[in-house]
């Protein structure tokens, strides 16, 4: 009897006991896992296997994720050492070791991983659903007690959550990304990101032995220079430097699915996925514009994004090579003019001039101490004649530790971060700068000057604050609003004004020939715009509110406080303003071409925007939303993109204008709602028109829209069509579900086009215009879409895609019919 009950005993023992040859995430020791068989983790996140990348034949073993994007390839163990067959195998041996064989028991590739006494432990490997294979070293009751090796450990060219990059100080293991060598080769190829330990530390992008870029070293916040690390709800950066290790490493703070991955091309990207679209889309690219092309203009030459030429030398220093620096070639950098006496013989030692908002310069030959004030720093600087410049380390709460420089400063660029560098300057080049070191002869020069002038000056002031208070009660008795309330709130308000140049009516009555017509160049909700020439040759642009304009004193000091404060190639620079009695008046540079429309919708003038020069504006406008949106000091949303407000220099280079209606927001709160819907028929969002809400994703659609005009010629509210009722935006979508997009161009572009950015164009118009905002991407996304060549998501269909939605969009009673308008003229 009790024989019967041995097997059944065993049995049981079997199904309930954990057993190494049931477990579908690991193996145990002299276990093996053949090609076709494959290890999955506990959540079924990630799978490990022996696979071929793209049109390859030859097997790797790797992990990929299972759960989603099924196939997309994190990690590669055998990279140079591929097996050209199916008889590849996993096996790990008693003393901890990993080893990937081929027929004939030929071993390909190995963990190099033991451990010298096991005792009565146990080994195995198991797959994590962080997306980690380990070694274990288990104790007898099965807990795992040390880790003997890690894939972690081992980057190809995926960094995923949690994972670290840097160096291990005790070890000397150095974890860096490495890029494939193409996408049917997982071999090292061209391209690394490596931490680079040489002074404070900081991340380099090499190709071969070249230093492309740079990311600059922690200051507490984020990368120095790396816009994607500003605060964010969808992960958070760690950086860790002891004396055991430094490095850095990404966490999620949401369910959001993320990795990191170098491209074959050289591309850092960070990638989110998104599992409504089943695809992945770009977060961030790590290399945002042509300043991060390491050291483009040299030592001690600041890179700005937003000057033409970009390269400016810093105070004190002029162009080494003038002839290669007039002619764009910025390599030889900048000399003093001035030379460091370090101390000279009257006594004074050099000084520092203070560069505000930058990226640090590259800090591999430079001495740190991070237990330093930013006073003490400046000492220590002082007296190390070999010191250039300093900075803190951490930024927060007003700058803590110490960076010195010992040598020449490269790679330093303007940057909207909290980071000011001190650079050190000669005593006598201070002479005549902010804050100098003056003898007391020069002192009671300057206090005599100040004693002469102060009474002018103040009387002047009197006399401006005086027209301005008397413009601000006629212009709000004008519209019969004003009250004692409205005059505290608007005297407040507009002191806003003070940062730009006042113009009087006199100098614009005198520049637009008293408003002649013959000046007039355009007309917009706010009013009339005109040209006109001021005393000194410069060209202006004057945009005066109309007595029928239903805008008013909001959007006039919502247009100066948000244009102000804004500087980029791609937006219109505001020059100054004018308030007199009933007058107010906005001064801007003047923009030769005038406005988009005024070229895109003439049957005879759109046949001179050849494909490349409308490939330049979509771009253009991208890259001026995009920091709207991310890089500026106010975030905005412009809530009124459209073909009128692009206006095209003399180049036809875009520029976004006509802020009136634009909102800042803070942080992330990057959507609001409110009662008055403004803007433009044909460009608003469908959450915008039927529920009020904007956001940033508001601005995106109306860039969609504004794509689809620039490819067709052809406006979204006025298009129709024979065979349907549909608008641009339908048409469109009708097109690229039928396969036949490349329909949509305008037949004057036939001689000039290039197809492949004609329809890469028009996939990232349908994205930016569907129909929910969450769906559509971040301009981020859009700019970095129109300039790779990687797949697209595909577009869901586009909200507001026939004539009957615009008939049901204009009767909604949210609809402020006095502020939305009608496409209009420039």
């Amino acid at each position: 009897m009790e024989d019967h009950f041995i097997p059944i005993l065993f049995f049981i023992a079997f199904i309930i006991l954990p057993s190494p040859f049931t477990a579908l995430d690991t193996i145990y020791a002299n276990q093996e896992i053949k090609d076709g068989e494959t290890l999955v983790s506990k959540g079924e996140m990630f799978e490990l296997g022996f696979f071929s990348p793209g049109k390859s034949k030859n097997r790797y073993l790797g992990i990929w994720y299972k759960k989603i994007s099924y196939g997309t390839v994190v990690w590669v163990a055998n990279r140079e050492t591929p097996i050209i067959d199916r008889s590849g195998m996993l096996k790990l041996n008693q003393n901890g070791n990993l080893v990937v064989l081929s027929g004939e028991n030929l071993m390909v590739w190995s963990s190099n991983s033991t451990v010298s006494t096991l005792s009565n432990n146990l080994v195995v490997v198991q797959l994590l659903d962080t997306g980690n294979f380990v070694v274990w070293n288990k104790d007898k009751n099965g807990t795992n007690q040390d880790v003997i090796w890690q894939s972690f450990d081992y980057p190809s060219d995926t960094i995923l959550p949690n994972q670290k990059v840097g160096k291990d100080l005790v070890t000397g293991l150095h974890r860096s990304m490495t890029s494939w060598k193409s996408p049917d080769d997982p071999a090292i190829g061209e391209y690394s990101n490596i931490h680079d330990m040489s002074g404070y530390p900081q991340t380099f992008r090499l190709r071969g032995d070249v230093l492309l870029s740079r990311l600059g070293p922690w200051n507490g916040i984020g990368f120095s220079g790396f816009p994607a690390d500003k605060e964010n709800q969808i992960y958070a950066t760690k950086f860790v430097m002891n004396e055991k290790e430094i490095y850095h490493s990404f966490s999620l703070k949401s369910t959001v699915i993320q990795r990191v991955v170098l491209t074959w091309d050289g591309k850092t990207l960070f990638l989110h996925w998104i599992e409504r679209i089943k695809d992945w889309i770009v977060f961030a690219d790590a290399v945002i514009d042509s300043c991060d092309r390491f050291s483009l203009c040299g030592p001690y030459g600041v890179c700005s994004i937003n000057k033409h030429p970009p390269c400016t030398c810093m105070q004190g220093f002029e162009p080494q090579n003038r002839e290669e620096w007039e002619a764009s070639d910025w390599a030889s950098g900048c000399i003093r003019k001035k030379h460091l006496n370090c101390k000279n013989e009257n006594g004074e030692r050099d000084g520092f001039w203070k560069i505000a908002r930058v990226k640090i310069p590259d800090t591999r030959r430079s001495w740190y101490n991070v237990s330093m004030t930013l006073g003490e720093c400046e000492m220590a600087c002082k007296s190390n004649c070999s010191c250039t410049g300093y900075t803190s380390i951490d930024i927060r709460n007003g700058g803590s530790g110490c960076l010195m420089w010992l040598d020449e400063l490269l790679d330093t660029r303007e940057y909207d971060v909290n980071q000011d560098i001190y650079i050190r300057m000669a005593a006598v080049e201070l002479e005549g700068l902010v804050n100098p070191q003056f003898d007391l002869s020069k002192k009671k020069t300057i206090l005599t000057w100040v004693l002469l002038t102060s009474s002018a000056v103040i009387f002047l002031s009197v006399v401006v604050y005086a027209c301005r208070k008397i413009k601000k009660q006629s212009h709000m008795k004008k519209q019969g609003k004003w009250n004692v309330h409205d005059e505290k709130n608007t005297s407040m308000h507009m002191e806003h004004l003070d940062d730009l140049h006042f113009f009087s009516l006199y100098e614009v009555s005198r520049a637009t020939g008293n408003f002649n017509v013959s000046n007039k160049i355009g007309e917009g909700g706010f009013g009339p715009v005109y040209k006109g020439v001021l005393e000194d040759g410069r060209e202006i642009a004057v945009k005066r509110l109309s007595e029928t304009s239903q805008q008013g004193l909001d959007e006039f000091r919502n247009e100066v406080i948000c244009i102000a404060k804004l500087q980029h190639r791609n937006l219109v620079k505001l020059l100054g303003y004018c308030i007199h009695q009933n007058e107010l008046i906005l001064i801007y540079e003047y923009m030769a071409n005038k406005s988009l429309d005024r070229f895109l919708f003439d049957e005879t003038k759109s046949l001179m925007l050849n494909w490349p020069q409308r490939f330049n504006i979509i771009h253009g406008i991208a890259r001026g939303v995009l920091y709207l949106h991310q890089d500026s000091r106010l975030q905005i949303i412009h809530r009124d993109l459209k073909v009128g407000n692009i206006l095209l220099d003399n180049d036809m280079n875009p520029k976004i204008s006509d802020f009136g209606l634009a909102r800042k927001f803070v942080g992330h709160d990057t959507s609001t709602k409110t009662k008055k819907v403004v803007g433009t028929y044909g460009y608003i969002s469908p959450e915008y028109a039927v529920h009020g809400r904007f956001s940033i994703k508001s601005d995106v659609f109306s860039f969609g829209v504004l794509v689809l005009e620039i490819v067709s010629g052809m406006r979204n509210k006025e298009f129709s069509n024979g065979d349907h009722s549909d608008n641009l935006l339908g048409h469109a979508w009708r097109l690229y579900k039928e396969g036949r997009s490349i329909e949509l161009m305008s037949a004057s572009l036939h001689a000039s086009c290039v197809i492949s950015d004609v329809l890469r164009s028009i996939h990232v118009a349908l994205l930016c215009v569907q129909h929910h905002a969450e769906d559509r991407p971040t301009m981020l996304s859009v700019v970095l879409m129109l300039v790779s060549d990687g797949a697209l998501p595909e577009p869901k269909q586009p909200a507001f895609f026939n004539e009957e939605s615009f008939r049901e969009l204009e009767s909604l009673p949210s609809v402020d019919e006095g502020m939305i308008t009608l496409v209009y003229a420039r």
